[in-house]
């Protein structure tokens, strides 16, 4: 039975079953961006289509989810959160299903699309938690459901290579698929719709814009090697982006109803947050580039291990489930010093973990440690994001808040493909033929990266202090008296 709280908000007496729904839905939407890896270099092969066109196969998905977040997480405000989260799941099953069916690149990119509209499903599900669970319990849900970034990401790798190397590899898309109908009836039988809405008209201007500034400056960072970074088509694309970015945030300071309010979002405690997540996304990121390659380098390099895409991903697979251990441990530093210091410590932690691994790749044992300590520090690090956004935000703002947020995790893990390919690209060496980087360049790599988690540590140093009791909104004694064990029947 749902209670009726001080602040107008209704709140559900058992928690549990909402929070691993809509886990559990984060990490069927984590999937989706690791399905494809084990099947990449085949793609040629298996759709008769070159090298360079297969590779929008995965570029398609990145632009496409990272336009929905923000467009998606205004929906939900404006127009419920669950409503817009089974919308997402459904672009899911649909992708997953053109993309299970095709034979060919272009119904697939058609698919991926489709897919990568379902990217704003864990920001729409924390957004979902702040609206219907009890006080007490949302930091460790938000972790959890936080740490289904990586769980999903972490643990696909290992289930899509077991699957592509044993099976047709359309079957992949098909669990996808099923994956995604159970998460979206899962939630249409036990997720309750939360009862805020902001309201209002959507913001078309603010939503082209912005599309238009991304695509540009994503087209940008993952295709400019490939162009030529003094191209005219990447340097047009810059100046798209930069004029599209002018144009947005022009809009936004004057229409009444924003896509994304930019004075809640340049507040300190926000601004600080989101470049914090941008820094983190970066060094999460160079982690998963670094160490697979490592593993499946051939030994002949010297440092190569030669491991399969099977052995990869099983090696890999401790970082997502190190991530799930690392909610709760979060929560309990969110709910006692504040998600501040979550934040910074996770920063630390992350930015031991590359330093470790700057110096110690060689063995498999060590690189599962490296994997282990970095998926320590981003569980940690990833649960009080959430926490600092929703904590100076107002509740009608939550999904947008939340999305671009992580927005900005995307746009840093973004950055660290273009940055970490250049480095590995620049410092290589032959073997068998092929230019392969060299250890230094994965050394290279690894304290960049430590560098970005140090980054991220001085951001969050910038956020303000938290209060063991902090001020809430000033209520009418009739309502702020309402007793907690008032309930409501729908």
């Amino acid at each position: 039975m749902p209670i009726l709280e001080a602040d107008g908000t209704t709140r559900t007496r058992s928690p549990g079953p909402i929070v691993a729904i809509l886990a559990f839905s984060g990490v069927v939407a984590a999937l989706m961006q690791t399905v494809l890896i084990p099947i990449i270099p085949e793609l040629p092969r298996l759709l008769d289509a070159s090298s360079s066109d297969t590779a929008w196969a995965v570029t398609a998905t990145l632009l496409t989810g990272t336009v929905a977040v923000p467009v998606m997480g205004r929906l939900g405000d404006m127009f419920g959160k669950r409503r817009i989260l089974l919308l997402s799941m459904m672009f899911l099953i649909i992708g997953s299903t053109v993309v299970a069916l095709s034979s060919s690149l272009g119904p697939l990119l058609v698919g991926r699309v489709l897919q990568g509209l379902a990217g704003a499903v864990i920001p729409l599900g924390i957004s979902l938690m702040r609206d219907a669970l009890p006080k007490e319990k949302l930091a460790s849900s938000v972790a959890m459901m936080s740490a289904s970034l990586g769980i999903g990401g972490a643990l696909g790798l290992p289930i899509s290579a077991l699957i592509a190397e044993y099976a047709n590899w359309h079957f992949l898309f098909w669990i996808s698929a099923a994956l995604a109908a159970v998460a979206a009836v899962l939630i249409l039988t036990f997720v309750p719709e939360s009862p805020i809405r902001s309201g209002g008209t959507f913001d078309y201007v603010g939503a082209t814009s912005l599309s238009a500034a991304l695509i540009a400056l994503l087209l940008t960072i993952t295709k400019g090697a490939d162009w030529g970074w003094t191209s005219s088509t990447t340097l047009t694309l810059v100046a798209i982006a930069a004029i599209a970015f002018a144009v947005w945030g022009w809009w936004e300071l004057r229409t009444k109803l924003p896509l994304v309010d930019l004075r809640v979002t340049t507040g300190r405690q926000v601004l600080f947050t989101n470049l914090a997540s941008a820094a983190l996304g970066f060094a999460m990121f160079a982690m998963t580039l670094v160490l697979t390659q490592v593993l499946q380098l051939p030994e002949t390099t010297g440092y190569g291990m030669g491991k399969s895409m099977l052995a990869t991903g099983l090696v890999m697979a401790p970082f997502g489930v190190v991530m799930m251990l690392a909610a709760p441990v979060s929560a309990r530093i969110t709910n006692s010093r504040g998600p501040k210091t979550t934040l910074m410590t996770g920063a630390v932690v992350v930015a031991v973990g590359y330093l470790v691994g700057a110096f110690a790749l060689s063995t498999v044992w060590q690189i599962t440690l490296v994997g282990i300590i970095i998926g320590a520090g981003t569980g940690l690090a990833y649960g009080a994001m959430p926490a600092l956004i929703m904590g100076a935000v107002p509740m009608s703002q939550t999904s947008a808040a939340n999305s671009f947020n992580t927005l900005m995790r995307s746009l840093g893990t973004s950055l660290a493909s273009a940055i970490v390919g250049v480095i590995l690209a620049q410092m290589t060496m032959s073997s068998g033929g092929f230019d392969v980087p060299t250890a230094d360049a994965f050394k290279v790599t690894m304290l960049v990266a430590a560098g970005a988690s140090i980054l991220a540590f001085s951001l969050a140093a910038f956020i303000p202090r938290f209060k063991a009791t902090p001020p809430s909104v000033q209520l009418p004694d009739t309502i702020a008296g309402v007793e907690e064990s008032t309930t409501v029947t729908r």
